[in-house]
């Protein structure tokens, strides 16, 4: 691993982008003059992969960016190094690390291969590289050699200690004995507080029995005084009873009546409401009473028909079930009859096939040997006939040539014969093929009559209960027309009341705004401010309308512009005249004051959208509702703020008072509210209509729906049963061409039999002439062919008589089979057919649909249907019936119970006025019994916790002989004056910090034994790793020597192997011996050398400490050397020697303008060398 390439821009005096060319991997060369950059150029490198920067403050950051005499002025810098990682030192399996870091006045960046980094990312690759804090000598700054070179023995150690990463564990020792020493102190403190609260908690045991007899006396004292304050109490709580029942006589009196008066208005107004909605809901009863009367008579006599008709389906139902049964028991009897028969040819069969071969066999055996015989006896006629050979030759030729011209005729018919027989097989088999097809698909077609007939009947089902679905919306949207026609006037004549309670002007325009906003689609325009509140509690209703007034109808709009749309609307349409209020010019100010319980801000007794936040502020943002009168005129006198009270009586901050008697049936709050209740019900109305409308049209679509998918299922029905019969047509047509087949296989297979018997017999005359002619002409027979002439003739005989017997018993076994397959084929299996035929015919009839062929259970299911109907059609018939008898006895009773209330009314509102009297007598009085009142309150108060015994100790007793009690106690309690009297609690307090005290001093025990592990451990690794890093230092440098105290003045040491015996605080410095000419001297120490000897020893020690870690192999070696120490390290070294530009591979040269801007570039070593040269002549 090297570094490959540099570059630098905005640092230092680095001002321009400068990307120097690849280094070498060996040693490099920069030279230049003083004060040109070169210092600037290895602080780059450093500012990049040292610690030297980090941390800086502002002024630290702008001190590295580049200040020079040009205009422009650099606010960033950054310096990348490019690391050739074939090595993979950089453990990031890429053959180059770009790391590039960015400074500026507010910022401190890193990169790493283009991508952002974080700075503790790039330690870390840097530490994994070997890059480590621990040994700062992979950068060798100016000086660095110089003061290693005088450096003292002392020092030397220190610095192998730095080396060997002894900082860590000195720092963590440090603070653990830093630590240490807190919970030292903590424990002496801890430990003088507990002898303290022992000390205190034996003197508080001796102040406690004085306590406990004080309070014995203090008991008594405050009983005494508690039972003479609450006597006080009581006296005055009579007095202020006794006023407080005179103003109900008088004042509340008059307000109770107003208030009833007010309520009995709201009364009377609900009444007539109520009797207008009954009288509505008497009418539209009445429809409904009708409607379920005619409807429930309709079902009447419905159900009347259809019993008629289940009558007569359940009488022919019982002959069709039991014919039904019938047809089911026969069939049961032929499949018997069928499965005895088929177990009976089963067992036919097998002796029929076993005979009938067996009589072939025969057959075949005896006409050969028949054909031996008539040979031998042609042979011997023709011994008698011919007189020479030539003549019986000619005659056997003759025959022989016949007898092939019929042979070959024969052969001829036996294959025609036999690829009938084959051709009979294959139709035979493709004939039972389709049959098992043709059944598959008449049961295939029968299985798919029974679905759709199910499919149908599920339809109907399906039908019946959307129609009587149907039925109910119709009967619910007649009802809902008939609340929406209600509503609409009862919102037209709320709308109206409204409207009377406004200008003419005002409510035109508000109805323009409307249509306005909605023909445009204006957003910003969210309607008259009255639309836009609730009162959730309606005790407010008056001080809201009062308070707001004709603002209730001012229209809230978004912004001012929007409103002056709506207004050139309403000039160019001349619809009325409104007021706006655009909320993006409203700035109301918010009066702030402390809650109260007798003043509240009428704000928060309204809801509204938070959007609308300012018109409710500019409208009731400065008004307090407010008890009662007195207390609003002094919150506009406090406070300066609008005040009303509950029943509407306004105080104005700039002293106007207004208020008196207010009419409720003209209250605008009622009536906006009205035409909201009447608004939303309409709503409600008008959509649970729209979707009951719309649910009567989807039941209506259903139902067409479902009928169409009847009609289909009802034609495919009928499809499915034709195709069937002609299915069964075409099963029987091959049934009866599988049997005629079968007749011919037999029958074919009997001929094939006989002419391969002819045929045996022929060859075997063949074979007879052919040895024939092979033989001279005799006379006579030989002996052997009379003995084969006389066997072959027992032969025949025995074989004609075996073929006779298997004649006859396979004729038996073909009669039984034959009588069995007639049987079946002609009588039980049609029988069965026919059985299954009549069957099925009289389940399709159960299944049609329509007229008399109507089956039995679709009626009753419709007769149940019609029932349960009925049922409910009686049940809203009485229901309605109930109905129209309450609504009628609630509209008798509403109207006796309003003429009641207006009666009353009219009584009550000639004495309302009448009683306001004696209110600031009543006021002065109860104000001093209050005063009274508050003040023995807080007598007892003072008195503190009363024991239990103080309300019940004390309350028969006399006035007199409790003041002399009270006077005896007080006497008793002058001797107990200095007494602790919190003797108890300090005792409990002092218990409960010594428990504390001795649990926190356990904990930092436990503390301190853990630090003083901790730091013997530190101590354990602090001297492995000094004693590690002289180990690898030493054996680099092959001669050093660390000094101890015990022999500090000894010259001759150990060698560093044997300091790992030693303890490292033991040491006191590090020395050197070194030898320049091992055969002359041993050795000499460093200060016995020369000045340039010193300079290499330093160098060289550099150099071991160097590679004495897990450090990089590269070095940044900013010091005069003489030539390279190491063929594996990268060397990038300033100069001014000739010595060291011999040995180095590149060469770069930095340069310094007048603007203060340093460049570097590559130059050949003939320039570096004229520029050493003319650096090194006296100026």
């Amino acid at each position: 691993m090297y570094i490959k390439t540099l570059t630098i821009q905005g640092f230092k005096s680095y001002r321009d982008q400068t990307q120097i060319e690849p280094f070498s991997p060996k040693h490099n060369v920069v030279v230049g003059r003083n004060g040109s950059g070169k210092s600037n150029f290895f602080a780059a490198i450093r500012f990049v992969l040292s610690d030297a920067y980090t941390s800086m403050t502002r002024e630290e950051r702008q001190a590295l960016l580049h200040e020079g005499v040009s205009v422009t002025t650099t606010l960033s810098a950054f310096v990348e190094i490019v690391f050739d990682n074939s090595d993979n030192r950089f453990p990031t399996g890429r053959e180059e690390v770009i790391l590039r870091r960015t400074i500026g006045l507010k910022k401190d960046e890193y990169s790493l291969d283009k991508k952002s980094a974080s700075k503790a990312d790039v330690m870390n690759l840097l530490e994994s590289a070997g890059f480590s804090k621990s040994n700062p000598y992979y950068i060798v700054p100016q000086g660095r050699i110089t003061a290693l070179t005088n450096a003292k023995d002392h020092e030397r150690l220190a610095l192998l200690k730095e080396v060997a990463g002894t900082k860590v564990y000195e720092q963590r020792r440090t603070e653990s004995l830093r630590i240490m020493a807190e919970t030292d102190a903590k424990r002496t403190k801890i430990n003088e507080l507990l002898d303290y609260i022992e000390s205190r908690l034996t003197e508080l045991e001796e102040e406690k029995e004085e306590l406990r007899e004080f309070q014995e006396k203090d008991k008594e004292r405050r009983c005494l005084e508690y039972a003479l304050y609450q006597r006080e109490l009581e006296e005055v709580g009579e007095a202020l009873e006794e006023i407080e029942e005179e103003r109900r006589g008088e004042v509340h009196g008059a307000n109770v009546r107003r208030e009833l008066y007010e309520g009995r208005e709201k009364e009377i107004q609900r009444l007539e409401q109520k009797i207008s909605q009954t009288k509505h809901a008497l009418s539209t009863s009445t429809i409904t009473r009708q409607d379920a009367q005619a409807e429930l008579t309709d079902l009447i006599r419905a159900r009347t028909e259809l019993e008629c008709i289940v009558a007569d389906l359940q009488s022919a139902g019982t002959q069709e079930s039991g014919r039904r049964a019938e047809l089911e028991s026969e069939i049961v009897a032929a499949e018997q009859q069928i499965a005895a028969k088929e177990r009976d040819l089963a067992a036919v069969i097998p002796q029929w096939s076993d005979y009938r071969a067996r009589e072939v066999a025969e057959r075949r055996k005896m006409e050969q040997a028949k054909a031996q015989l008539n040979a031998l006896f042609a042979k011997q006629g023709r011994v008698k006939r011919f007189r020479t050979k030539a003549e019986r030759d000619n005659y056997l030729h003759q025959e022989i040539a016949s007898l092939e011209s019929y042979q070959k005729n024969r052969v001829s018919v036996f294959e025609s014969t036999r690829n009938d027989l084959n051709s009979t097989r294959d139709g035979l088999s493709e004939v039972t093929r389709r049959i098992e097809n043709i059944q598959g698909t008449v049961e295939d077609g029968k299985k798919r009559v029974r679905d759709l007939g199910e499919q149908l009947s599920e339809l109907r089902d399906k039908q019946s209960d959307l129609s009587e679905r149907r039925k109910e919306l119709w009967r619910e949207d007649s009802k809902l027309d008939g609340l929406l026609g209600h509503a609409a006037d009862e919102l037209k004549s709320a709308e109206r009341n409204l409207a009377s309670m406004m200008d003419k002007d005002t409510g035109s325009g508000l109805r323009a705004v409307d249509r306005i906003a909605e023909r445009h689609n204006l957003e910003g325009v969210y309607g008259p401010l009255y639309r836009l509140l609730d009162i959730p509690d309606p005790t407010f209703n008056t001080a809201v309308e009062l308070t707001a007034g004709n603002s209730l109808f001012h229209v809230v709009v978004d912004t001012d512009e929007t409103a002056s749309k709506v207004l050139d609307i309403m000039l160019k349409e001349k619809t009325g005249r409104v007021t706006f209020m655009p909320l993006n010019r409203l700035k109301p100010k918010a009066a702030t004051l402390p809650p109260n319980q007798d003043a509240l801000p009428l704000l928060e007794k309204i809801r509204f959208d938070a959007t609308h936040q300012k018109a409710f502020q500019q409208v009731f943002g400065k008004t307090w509702v407010c008890r009662d009168l007195i207390v609003a005129a002094a919150y506009v006198k406090s406070h300066g703020v609008n005040t009303i009270t509950l029943d509407g009586d306004k105080v104005d901050r700039k002293g106007a008072l207004t208020g008196g008697y207010y009419d409720l049936r003209r209250s605008r709050i009622e009536a906006i509210k009205n035409v909201a209740s009447w608004k939303a019900k309409y709503d409600t109305d008008k959509k649970r209509s729209e979707e009951v409308k719309s649910a009567i049209t989807t039941t209506d679509q259903e139902i067409t729906r479902i009928t169409g998918k009847i009609q289909v299922l009802m034609i495919q029905q009928a499809q499915a049963r034709e195709s069937r019969e002609n299915s069964l047509q075409d099963w029987n047509s091959l049934n009866r061409e599988r049997e005629r087949l079968e007749a011919r296989l037999l029958a074919l297979e009997s001929e094939i039999n006989e002419l391969e018997t002819e045929l045996s017999g022929i060859s075997a005359r063949l074979q007879g002439y052919r040895d024939e002619l092979s033989t001279p002409l005799t006379q006579t027979l030989t002996d052997e062919e009379a003995r084969m002439m006389d066997s072959l003739g027992v032969e025949v005989e025995e074989r004609r008589r075996q073929v006779l017997d298997l004649v006859k018993v396979r004729t038996e076994l073909d009669g039984r089979k034959n009588l069995l397959e007639i049987e079946l084929n002609e009588g039980l299996r049609r029988r069965h057919r026919e059985l299954q035929a009549k069957l099925e015919r009289l389940g399709e009839a159960d299944s049609e649909d329509g007229g008399s062929k109507q089956s039995l259970e679709s009626r009753l299911r419709e007769l149940k249907s019609l029932g349960a109907s009925i049922n409910a059609a009686t049940k809203r018939s009485h229901d309605a019936d109930k109905e129209y008898e309450k609504l009628t006895s609630e509209w008798q009773e509403l109207r006796s119970t309003l003429e009641k209330a207006q009666q009353q009314q009219s009584e009550d509102g000639r004495s309302v006025t009448k009683l306001q009297k004696n209110t600031e007598r009543y006021l002065a009085k109860k104000q001093m019994l209050s005063t009274r009142k508050d003040e023995c309150n807080r007598n007892i108060r003072d008195l503190g916790v009363l024991p239990e015994e103080a309300f019940e100790k004390y309350t028969n007793e006399k006035l007199d002989r409790l003041v002399k009690k009270l006077h005896t106690v007080n006497d008793g309690l002058k001797k107990f004056a200095h007494v602790n009297k919190k003797a108890f609690e300090q005792y409990n307090s002092f218990t409960k910090q010594r428990d504390q005290l001795l649990q926190r001093r356990e904990d930092l025990d436990k503390s301190a034994t853990s630090i003083e592990e901790l730091v013997h451990v530190l101590d354990q690794r602090k001297d492995e790793a000094i004693e590690r890093t002289f180990k690898q230092v030493a054996s680099n440098l092959k001669k050093l020597i660390i000094q101890r105290r015990i022999d500090q003045d000894d010259e001759a040491m150990d060698e560093a192997d044997d300091t790992q015996q030693s303890s490292i605080d033991n040491y006191t410095g590090v020395a050197i011996k070194v030898s320049f000419n091992l055969k002359v001297d041993e050795g000499l120490r460093i200060q016995q050398l020369s000045g340039g000897q010193k300079s290499l020893v330093a160098l060289a020690l550099g150099t071991c400490i160097l590679f004495s870690g897990r450090t990089p192999l590269t070095a940044y070696i900013v010091f005069a050397i003489q030539n390279s120490l190491s063929d594996t390290a990268q060397f990038i070294t300033t100069t001014f020697r000739p010595e060291m530009l011999v040995t180095a591979d590149k060469f770069y040269g930095v340069l310094f303008n007048n603007q203060k801007v340093s460049t570097i570039r590559s130059i050949k070593r003939e320039e570096a060398m004229e520029f050493v040269d003319q650096e090194a002549q006296p100026q």
